[in-house]
């Protein structure tokens, strides 16, 4: 099958192409960097020529209210527009678990409004709904900073390796759609506190984590059980403990 892949060039996307091209796919990846541009529609017709399945894993570069909805409203839009022409029969879109527990974000009501474009497309699909990656240990500790303290809250999350990911993107890409959402999650369940404070004991890093019921994640309010999936959630194999001592933070 030929799978193009928007945001292929990326951490998510060059993974999945990568699993797809291991299984004897044409997977191709779609991005601003090989002269796809999903905003202004800039190759996208010639991208998806032929194209049997659309995989999305692309993010806004601008994670504020405005510029974040006007990324997943329209780069949707174009892509979904672009499927119905080229004759595309599946369209596969990455979100995240919560999604429709976290509005007060204006990124998750982005994702919302994805989701629910696609799912009023017409368009054959199948949306993976995954847990937050281990990647973004050290964005969640910056993001809740102050001083020489992590404050951040105990609610629960189910963290995972964003191969493992990757894995359960390109499967569903190879399957048949199932129009409906699939979630994916890693194989244990954090305190975020816990899940910070692990990662940055284990790469010495000095700064005291604190737990705060009340601390806010992104700016958004936590119940207990906001980040996890749902009791069917597909789990991934990779665990905090083998992935840290294979991932070192990045320079900065």
């Amino acid at each position: 099958m030929k799978i193009v892949v928007i945001g292929g060039t990326g951490l998510v996307g060059s993974n999945v192409v990568a699993r797809l091209r291991e299984h004897g796919h044409e997977a191709v990846p779609a991005a601003p960097n090989t002269g796809v541009n999903t905003l202004t529609g800039e190759g996208l017709a010639e991208a998806l020529t032929g194209a049997d399945v659309v995989v999305d894993v692309s993010n806004s570069p601008d994670f504020a209210d405005d510029p974040v909805m006007h990324f997943f409203r329209t780069s949707t839009t174009n892509i979904l527009e672009a499927e119905k022409k080229a004759g595309t029969a599946h369209h596969v879109a990455l979100s995240v678990v919560g999604t429709d527990r976290l509005t007060d974000s204006g990124y998750f009501r982005a994702k919302e409004v994805q989701e629910n474009l696609i799912k009023d497309s017409g368009q054959p699909y199948s949306i993976v709904h995954a847990t937050q990656f281990f990647e973004f240990v050290g964005g969640i500790a910056d993001e809740a900073t102050h001083g020489d303290t992590v404050r951040v809250s105990n609610a629960l999350i189910q963290p995972m390796a964003s191969k493992d990911v990757a894995a359960a993107v390109a499967k569903i890409a190879a399957g048949t759609p199932t129009n409906s959402t699939t979630e994916v999650g890693g194989p244990e369940k954090f305190g975020v506190d816990e899940f910070v404070r692990t990662a940055l004991t284990f790469r010495n890093d000095p700064r005291q984590v604190v737990t705060d019921p009340e601390a806010p994640y992104w700016g958004v309010h936590l119940e207990k059980e906001t980040l996890i999936p749902a009791p069917d959630a597909q789990l991934a194999p990779t665990r905090l403990e083998d992935w840290l001592p294979l991932n070192p933070p990045p320079s900065k």
